[in-house]
């Protein structure tokens, strides 16, 4: 999620058949569980050799009901944090694809701040940080009488759930967690917080709560989905069905179980000074990213000394040439061109022709959305009124599901 929000994994019996769904150019993984495998395997806590995921297959199909006017939409929900600056990768690995999906789903944007306080902050700037990528959600384009945009601290229940889903999720879960381990070492196991371990289940409330169908996900969150479609099935299964009936609830499953929507082209992003390591805020060189605040003289000057190679040329697709491939990548994206037609403009060009004319596509394609934002971010009341609306009419559909939870879970009612 926030560090917007799969690899595959392997099983130690039958996997699990996955089938590929495209809607409107994004990819649904749908993940079945195979018959040899039963129920109590699933729900109970996995022991060391657990089975996950294993994406085996592909089937093309139309889109279905979302094309039916008459249609209930299906929801998605989806956050950046609040730390660091919004850089190209949020935005092509994530905010421009919530454009095209608030069209056809019903769509909640939400800025992750409890999730930025996992690892050590600066206080004085989280609220700052908060309004700042908010304003930024509405310059790229989300729009508000289509989408929901809210602080995920405005909404209570987000807290709350996490702590109920803490209660039934195994602990060997959270400590399989590849994102974990790659922070926990980098920080120092000595001072790293419980909420970097328990991050993947405030993730999973985030989801659960708003009856999600679908998730839009980069590559380094599909462990985190797949956890917490693992804990919609346990507490479906705990407290689900009959169980539920009889303490005066409508029985059925408390949560839906969301499936991963996966963007074609631009779901990872690659470092400027490291074609192989994902674009990101914490990384400690700023050259490594174009941030979308970036001045013109900024993105041009990073651009031209962004880490190239000495093969002749331009390509997608070479293994031995990360960094042209991303490079190549981000020009197709922002022109808008096909990788067709990007892979014969470019294919004769050397470094420096290739940078100029990336530099002038992202400076062209960024001026709009800094001049946006400048608009936005100087209205407080405005933004304010935004972050109001969308928390209201969040809560309104997340103390629902809340409710039901605590009722399943057997508390006595308020």
């Amino acid at each position: 999620m926030g560090r917007v929000v799969f690899s595959h994994f392997l099983t130690n019996s039958s996997p699990r058949l996955a089938t590929s769904l495209c809607y409107g150019g994004f990819q649904i993984r749908r993940w079945k569980r195979p018959s040899s495998i039963p129920q109590h395997r699933l729900l109970s806590a996995r022991n060391g050799s657990g089975f996950r995921c294993c994406c085996s297959a592909s089937l093309l199909q139309p889109a279905g009901p979302e094309t039916s006017p008459s249609s209930v939409k299906k929801r998605i929900v989806s956050g950046v944090q609040p730390t660091g600056s919004i850089h190209l990768g949020n935005y092509l690995g994530a905010i421009r694809n919530w454009i095209l999906l608030q069209n056809t789903y019903d769509t909640f944007f939400f800025i992750v701040d409890l999730h930025a306080i996992t690892l050590p902050y600066d206080a004085q700037q989280l609220s700052k940080a908060t309004r700042d990528t908010a304003a930024l959600y509405l310059a790229c384009g989300v729009d508000t009488s289509k989408a929901s945009v809210f602080v995920q601290s405005h909404v209570r229940a987000h807290a709350e759930l996490m702590w109920l889903l803490s209660s039934v999720t195994p602990v060997g879960w959270l400590n399989r967690m590849i994102q974990f381990k790659e922070k926990s070492r980098k920080a120092g196991d000595e001072n790293v917080g419980v909420g970097l371990l328990t991050y993947p289940v405030l993730m999973a409330s985030d989801i659960l709560l708003y009856q999600s169908d679908f998730v839009p996900v980069g590559e380094d969150q599909k462990q985190h989905l797949e956890l917490t479609r693992e804990l919609a099935e346990r507490v479906n299964h705990l407290f689900g069905g009959r169980k539920w009936k009889k303490l005066g609830g409508r029985g059925g499953s408390v949560f839906k179980v969301p499936e991963p929507l996966i963007p074609p082209v631009g779901a990872r992003v690659m470092s400027l000074t490291d074609g192989l390591s994902k674009m990101s805020k914490s990384a400690p060189s700023d050259q490594s990213r174009i941030n979308l605040l970036d001045p013109k003289d900024v993105i041009a000057n990073k651009i031209k000394r962004c880490k190239t190679d000495s093969f002749p040329g331009m390509e997608f697709d070479n293994p031995e040439r990360p960094e042209c491939n991303n490079l190549l990548s981000i020009y197709q994206l922002i022109s808008g061109k096909t990788k067709a037609e990007v892979a014969e403009e470019c294919r004769d060009m050397n470094w420096g022709t290739f940078k100029s004319l990336l530099a002038d596509a992202l400076i062209d394609h960024l001026q709009p959305i800094q001049v946006r934002y400048e608009e936005i971010i100087s209205d407080s009341a405005y933004l304010d009124g935004i972050l109001a609306e969308g928390a209201t009419k969040a809560a309104g559909i997340a103390d629902a599901t809340l409710h039901n939870v605590y009722q399943a879970m057997g508390f006595l009612r308020r």
